[in-house]
């Protein structure tokens, strides 16, 4: 009977010991967030894209705003034909217009593609770099702050991640 109290003792002393090892394994787990806006905002890639994009946007109206004015000088000189010869250009003037709605479609799908696909790309970085961050710091989880209804800003490491992405990016 005192082997068995004496084994239950000892069973129940190395449970406690687990649960305090378990208990400290998570009070020593690192958390953090991050301002996920902020870090894309501040990211040079972000900026080099913004503008790329911004260059190839006002080319775009460059050229649809030649095209407009094409269309309107063709009508412009309809009005001045009779009634026999706006018939005949009719035709024409339809066509211009569908070319003109056509290349709005496809050149704003473009750059709204191109648009996509650099947010992809640069939320990848920035996910990357979190990731290999928290890895290296030991962090358990990295957060980003818009679903934190509280946060210690002493948890904040998006200078951080905002500095080491830039470095990456310059290389």
């Amino acid at each position: 009977m005192k082997k068995l109290h004496l084994l239950l003792g000892v069973s129940m002393l190395a449970w406690l010991i687990g649960l305090g090892i378990v208990s400290t394994a998570h009070a020593a787990d690192k958390f953090a967030y991050v301002d996920l806006t902020r870090i894309f905002s501040e990211y040079s890639k972000t900026k080099d894209y913004d503008k790329a994009l911004g260059n190839k946007q006002d080319a775009y109206e460059k050229e649809r705003d030649k095209l407009v004015n094409d269309v309107k000088q063709f009508q412009d000189k309809m009005n001045l034909l009779s009634d026999k010869e706006k018939e005949a250009k009719k035709t024409e003037l339809e066509n211009k217009i569908k070319s003109l709605q056509e290349f709005d479609r496809q050149k704003q799908t473009d750059l709204r593609k191109e648009q996509d696909d650099k947010m992809k790309e640069l939320l990848k970085d920035i996910n990357d770099t979190i990731k290999q961050f928290a890895e290296k710091e030991g962090y358990t989880m990295v957060f980003n702050d818009r679903v934190l209804v509280y946060q210690d800003k002493n948890l904040d490491i998006t200078d951080k991640i905002i500095e080491l992405i830039n470095k990456g990016s310059k290389k």
